[in-house]
């Protein structure tokens, strides 16, 4: 399977690579990435390849067979061959953005701590759909708890666990549709706070800033209705 270096270094924005193979639809796989497949409600990333052949621009990042990774051209193009060394270089802003977007969504689940049942991250905006029966709290004062998290300046990190430390604490599956991936013997979970100071810890294989703070400002755009316990949550940046 690809290796996979955003995992690690989230803010890493260029790296080499060696082609392993195409895919049969014209994408490329690497032996090693910083492009994040599309997977979790965020999109998968895009950018550009550099090899001696010239450049391709690459319109996004999508999960191939046995945990490889497949970068999609942006139109049909001469492409690498396997084993060509290649340099990968992101759209950085757009992924800075969906790793705003993406910490931003796990502080709305602080604030609203129920089941996630759906949700969808974006550069500009994204939503959470959350299983509560009853009314939310007014939009102002979810945008105030919000914001209020972001200001904290919260350091995100990481670390890994097994199947059987998460089968022990389910608790921490926040989202009720999809399930953390099994199979790899290990889970990562994304930590927001520390000590005493911890708000969330979950299982996220996503992108995420290193502090709270890089976040910026955050809207609640819009609260709806999507069924009879379903509410859906929209936030953008301010």
């Amino acid at each position: 399977m690809s290796e996979l270096l955003f995992l690690e270094d989230a803010y890493r924005k260029t790296a080499p690579a060696t082609v392993k193979g195409l895919t049969d639809a014209g994408g490329i796989i690497l032996d090693q990435t910083i492009f994040y497949a599309q997977g979790g409600g965020q999109p998968g990333d895009s950018g550009w390849l550099d090899y001696e052949g010239g450049r391709i621009a690459i319109a996004t990042t999508m999960k191939g067979e046995g945990g490889d990774v497949v970068l999609l051209p942006a139109e049909p193009v001469a492409l690498p061959k396997s084993g060509a060394a290649v340099e990968q270089r992101l759209d950085w802003a757009r992924r800075f953005n969906h790793m705003r977007m993406h910490t931003a969504l796990h502080l709305l689940s602080v604030v609203l701590p129920y089941g996630v049942t759906g949700g969808a991250i974006g550069a500009e905006r994204g939503r959470l759909d959350f299983d509560i029966p009853d009314s939310l709290p007014e939009r102002m004062i979810l945008q105030g708890q919000l914001n209020a998290l972001v200001d904290r300046n919260l350091p995100v990190t990481q670390h890994w666990i097994t199947e059987a430390e998460l089968d022990a604490k389910p608790e921490m599956v926040k989202t009720l549709s999809v399930k953390p991936p099994r199979g790899a013997g290990r889970i990562r979970l994304v930590q927001i706070g520390e000590g005493a100071a911890q708000i969330d810890l979950q299982p996220c294989g996503g992108t995420h800033v290193a502090r709270t703070g890089e976040i910026g400002k955050l809207e609640i755009l819009k609260i709806e209705n999507k069924g009879r316990q379903n509410r859906r949550v929209s936030i953008g940046f301010a």
